[in-house]
């Protein structure tokens, strides 16, 4: 999927994270406050091929959801934090969309993508927590 490519063809700022990081904590407040499910940070830290510092990925039930979860990321961390997305990509499938912040990806996928993807697999020597409300 073109989202899988476009995290290859950037590099990530020197700017490291914590999982206590301002903007983290704001990506996962905006998908709580739209009600996405299954939220879990995976920290890339320790893995050297690794695209970014910090995964977020979480699921939502339908399209509208997936672009409601999305836009209020983006907006919740533009108020936030000033930072705005170096790219974002699945706008207009609203399948998978893929918010790009180069040192934290986040992913709002529908159910039956995640568990095809399988990007917790993928990326299974990472430490993942789950954020529950």
């Amino acid at each position: 999927m073109e989202q899988l490519a476009l995290l290859a063809t950037r590099k990530k700022s020197a700017a490291r994270l914590t999982r206590n990081s301002k903007i983290i904590k704001t990506i996962i407040n905006a998908i709580q406050q739209k009600k996405g499910e299954n939220i879990i940070s995976l920290d890339l830290r320790k893995i050297p091929e690794a695209v970014a510092d910090f995964f977020i990925i979480c699921e939502a039930g339908n399209q509208p959801q997936i672009r409601a979860i999305s836009d209020n990321v983006e907006e919740q961390v533009k108020t936030l934090t000033g930072e705005s997305p170096y790219r974002h990509e699945g706008y207009k499938a609203l399948q998978w969309v893929l918010i790009d912040y180069v040192n934290v990806v986040v992913h709002v996928m529908l159910p039956e993508n995640r568990k095809f993807y399988k990007l917790e697999e993928m990326w299974s020597d990472a430490d993942g927590k789950e954020h529950t409300d």
